[in-house]
């Protein structure tokens, strides 16, 4: 069958939530040859990387449209469950490249606008200072004490019940493995040991990648941060408080110390 190249992938955000073709409990993003939404005059179109050999472009509207026919909205992080990992990695980055368009309008050593240069990247139209989207790195950390990890509860946690694990953002004039460290230190008061790279993920919440570690207990006694934690222990495979959904790394880190 010969492939319809004037088909595009359309990445379509309106607010926080992604358009999608839902089909029982699967869903796609439209593939199609025109924009599923009105596009007006001053909608911005962010190129993609091609998929499957189709083009693929981006735009958020704020208003969703009367008739949607077919699609539905979906949260970008809900979307995991139920999209193709390709297309949901596709516009997790599509969320991410319009989040920074939206938030560098002006440039911010002279204050004059910013125009395109690149598919990703702006240049000032008076001094012509250049910019390109910014990655925020976390660390997050599985800490082992005998038989037992480390899980914290985070006042900020989307589900009340949830437990999971220490985890912050990588500050200036720091090594990740630094970092990892002194955000143990800070929020639960233990010295760690054995500190070892685990994995990594793109988190676009909303420009981040998530850093995974391990490492041993090495001494001291929980002494929370109240500011971040309501309540931290120390737990084993048989007596997990709820943990987070799979799509996360802290769940993959977790799911690793319950299998081995």
């Amino acid at each position: 069958m010969k492939m319809n190249k004037d088909l595009k992938y359309w990445f379509v955000f309106i607010s926080n939530s992604l358009l999608v073709e839902r089909n029982e409990n699967r869903a796609s993003v439209p593939l199609l040859e025109s924009a599923p939404t009105e596009v007006k005059s001053w909608t911005k179109m962010q190129e993609l990387p091609d998929m499957n050999g189709h083009k693929c472009l981006a735009y958020s509207i704020s208003v969703p449209p009367e008739n949607l026919g077919n699609l539905v909205t979906v949260g970008l992080r809900e979307s995991w469950n139920i999209l193709a990992r390709e297309q949901y990695n596709m516009a997790s980055k599509a969320s991410e490249l319009l989040y920074w368009d939206s938030n560098t309008k002006y440039c911010g050593v002279c204050g004059a606008p910013m125009e395109r240069s690149t598919v990703i990247s702006k240049k000032c139209t008076n001094c012509g200072k250049e910019v390109w989207p910014q990655v925020s790195p976390a660390i997050i950390v599985r800490i082992k004490r005998d038989d037992n990890i480390l899980l914290v509860h985070a006042r900020n946690f989307r589900r009340s019940e949830m437990y999971g694990l220490v985890a912050g953002f990588v500050e200036t004039g720091e090594t990740l493995e630094e970092c990892v460290a002194r955000e143990v230190q800070e929020e639960v008061g233990l010295k760690i040991k054995n500190i070892k790279y685990f994995g990594s993920q793109q988190w676009p919440y909303p420009c981040g990648v998530m850093i995974g570690f391990t490492a041993d207990w090495e001494s001291g006694e929980i002494m929370l941060q109240e500011e971040e934690l309501s309540h931290a222990g120390w737990f084993n495979k048989n007596n997990m408080p709820p943990i987070p959904d799979k799509m996360s790394i802290a769940r993959q880190l977790i799911d690793d110390y319950i299998e081995n």
